[in-house]
């Protein structure tokens, strides 16, 4: 029982985590002027670049975390994304009341975040997920490679 439990609560918690990276990827890909405003509004520089890597950090990182493929590096990537994020989007200490309140409540969430990509980085994808499901196809040797484009002729 306690296997079951512990897996379901992995993938119950893989898929609550990997909303918000999901969502806010998406938010920035399409509304990708009004990002590059606000992050040039916190004195960032080469925002384009710095826009790109952050959508794609969270795309990739978030599908990792939510289908459980190699969800552990899943879990790094958007840990190195949001400590960043963290320190630059929401500096809660550069604010007085309640917009310090209020980027106080984003960074702590943030920091809540982590913790929980932390756990999942220690504890990995659990048996609900693409990593155990090939690990178990490995094992009972039922991966198939694919058959190469060209075969060698025939000597």
């Amino acid at each position: 029982m306690y296997s079951s439990l512990s897996s379901s609560g992995l993938l119950v918690g893989r898929i609550m985590l990997s909303v918000i990276f999901l969502m806010s990827g998406v938010m920035k890909l399409t509304h990708w002027a009004k990002t590059e405003e606000t992050m040039a509004s916190k004195g960032m520089v080469a925002v384009p670049i710095f826009l790109g890597i952050a959508i794609l950090m969270e795309l990739v990182g978030g599908l990792s975390v939510l289908v459980g493929f190699k969800a552990r590096w899943g879990a790094i990537v958007l840990i190195l994304f949001l400590i960043p994020v963290s320190l630059v989007m929401h500096n809660f200490w550069a604010y007085e009341g309640q917009m310090m309140e209020n980027q106080m409540q984003h960074f702590m969430k943030n920091m809540t975040i982590i913790g929980g990509l932390f756990t999942l980085a220690g504890a990995g994808a659990g048996a609900y997920s693409l990593d155990a499901w090939l690990a178990r196809r490995t094992r009972a040797g039922q991966v198939v490679l694919p058959e190469p484009a060209i075969r060698p002729a025939m000597v």
